[in-house]
């Protein structure tokens, strides 16, 4: 890594705070096995919804506290971690995939292509997101795969949007002209021209898409419909403590705030990236 590029990540302010939360979160996930004090699906009736530790009557064994059905809240959050970068990643990548060719296309050829494209986005867009994976969720049945399966066919129209619009505006510049003319093929200057220099406006879109994913995953959790028990989902523990929120507060105050803190720092380090890959645009 040159100076220059060191003095520029030291500057920027949203990628560090953002990318060192999401490091770390990512680190706690990746090494959960090593962190978590209990097996996250291991039931301990005798000790339902004990307390935090610095609360009266908690126990410093379990530093979070235990859930209704006795399980380390601690160990739950850990496992639950990956779970949602799981999602995140996973749905970022799908959509990215298909909303990334589609976008391209359109915007590079023009003509039937972009109307074709065009056609599809509205279709999509006309089809409301949460309606659609709950209707299809239900029908099916929720699990991991699904959930991650559906939300990567559903949530591509904003890669799609951007990236027509960021190839139309590449495009006409010199760099492909000069590719069109030494002959190069489509697939090259599409790979190769265009879309190194798309990339900042991907990497904002793929964090936008990472986090949304997350959030409506632990929704369909929440509602039954996403990721199915025993799997330490956030949006699931979150649902599972509903019925006893006005007793045990931190049964949803810690899924919640975990969650919370995911989706800040994804969208934090996307902002933080776009400012040090395109300097010269507002993210």
């Amino acid at each position: 890594m040159n100076a220059t590029l060191f003095q520029k990540l030291l500057r920027n302010k949203a990628l560090l705070v953002g990318g060192g939360l999401l490091l770390l979160i990512l680190l706690m996930a990746v090494f959960a096995p090593l962190f978590a004090p209990y097996d996250p699906y291991a039931q301990d009736l005798a000790n339902r919804n004990v307390p935090p530790g610095w609360y009266e009557g908690g126990a410093w064994n379990h530093v979070l506290g235990t859930d209704p059905l006795g399980r380390d809240y601690l160990s739950r959050l850990l496992y639950g971690a990956r779970i949602s970068l799981l999602i995140g990643a996973s749905v970022a990548l799908i959509s990215g995939l298909i909303g990334t060719t589609m976008g391209m296309l359109a915007g590079y050829f023009g003509g039937k292509a972009d109307m074709v494209v065009s056609f599809l986005v509205t279709t999509r867009l006309a089809m409301p997101v949460i309606l659609v994976a709950l209707a299809t969720v239900a029908l099916l049945g929720g699990s991991l795969t699904v959930v991650i399966l559906v939300l990567g066919l559903l949530k591509w129209d904003r890669f799609a949007v951007v990236m027509r619009s960021a190839t139309q505006q590449v495009r006409s510049l010199d760099y492909v002209a000069a590719a069109q003319s030494a002959g190069a093929s489509t697939r090259r200057i599409l790979l190769g021209e265009v879309l190194p220099n798309v990339l900042p406006q991907l990497i904002v879109v793929a964090t936008l898409e990472a986090a949304s994913a997350i959030l409506l995953e632990a929704s369909l959790s929440f509602l039954g419909l996403g990721v199915q028990p025993p799997l330490p989902s956030w949006g699931l523990m979150i649902s599972e403590a509903k019925a006893s929120m006005f007793f045990s507060f931190w049964l949803i105050a810690l899924p919640g705030s975990a969650l919370a803190l995911l989706i800040f720092s994804i969208n934090l380090a996307g902002d933080g990236l776009h400012q040090l890959m395109a300097p010269g645009e507002r993210a």
